[in-house]
C-alpha cells in the first residue's frame, strides 16, 4: 500500500513547480511593455519648453533701440547755424534827394532816400509816381516810374502817363548834407535821352535852365 502511494506526492510537485515556472514566465513578459510605453509618453513635454523662452528675447530685444537710436540727435543740430548771418550795413552816410527849398519848397520827396514819389508842387508834368530805384548811393541814382507825357502840340490837360526813367546826379553836400544835387526824368519810349542840361537844382531850388 505504501510503495503504491509514494510516487504521486511526487509527481503532484513537480506538476505544481511546472505551473509557477510558467507564471514566472508569463510575469516577466508582460512587466518590460508597461515601462516601455510610458516611459517616452512623460518625457515628450519636456521639448516644447524652451523652444518658447528662446523665441521671446529675439523678437523685442533689438527692434526697440534699432528704431530710437539714430533718430533722436540726427535732426536739430545745423538748423540753429544758418539763420545767424548779421545783414551787412552800408559804410558812410546815406545821400538824400536834396530838400525842400526854392521852387521846390511845397514838393514831395526832397530830403528823402530813395522816395517812391517826386513831386516839385506844379503842375501834373512836375510829379512822378511809383519809383523803384535800380541803384542809389552811387556817382548817380536811376529809378523808374510813371509820368505824364506832354506831347508836342499838345496841352497839359491831354498829357497820358507813360514810362519815365529818373536820374538823380550831382552828389554832393549841400548845407552840410550829402545829397544828390540834380534830378530829371525823362520818356526813352518817346525817344527822348538823358542831358545834363536840363533838370531841377534840388540843392538850391531852381530849374537849370531858368525858365
Amino acid at each position: 500500500m505504501n510503495d503504491a502511494t509514494t510516487p504521486r506526492p511526487a509527481s503532484w510537485a513537480a506538476a505544481l513547480a511546472a505551473v509557477a515556472v510558467a507564471g514566472v514566465i508569463t510575469g516577466c513578459s508582460a512587466t518590460p511593455s508597461q515601462p516601455a510605453a510610458s516611459g517616452p509618453a512623460s518625457t515628450a513635454p519636456a521639448r516644447t519648453a524652451p523652444a518658447s523662452t528662446a523665441a521671446a528675447p529675439s523678437s523685442t530685444a533689438p527692434s526697440s533701440t534699432a528704431a530710437s537710436t539714430p533718430t533722436a540727435p540726427a535732426a536739430a543740430t545745423p538748423v540753429s547755424t544758418v539763420s545767424a548771418v548779421p545783414s551787412a550795413t552800408p559804410a558812410g552816410p546815406v545821400p538824400v534827394l536834396g530838400q525842400l527849398t526854392g521852387v521846390f519848397a511845397q514838393g514831395q520827396g526832397f530830403g528823402q532816400a530813395e522816395p517812391a514819389k517826386i513831386f516839385n508842387g506844379g503842375d501834373p508834368t512836375g510829379l512822378v509816381r511809383h519809383i523803384q530805384w535800380q541803384s542809389w548811393g552811387g556817382s548817380r541814382a536811376v529809378g523808374y516810374g510813371r509820368a505824364e507825357y506832354v506831347g508836342p502840340n499838345q496841352t497839359v490837360a491831354t498829357g497820358t502817363q507813360k514810362r519815365a526813367t529818373v536820374v538823380a546826379f550831382h552828389l554832393g553836400r549841400c548845407g552840410g548834407k550829402l545829397m544828390y544835387q540834380a534830378v530829371e526824368w525823362y520818356f526813352p519810349g518817346e525817344h527822348q535821352s538823358f542831358s545834363t542840361s536840363h533838370y531841377e537844382n534840388v540843392c538850391t531850388g531852381s530849374y537849370v535852365p531858368n525858365p
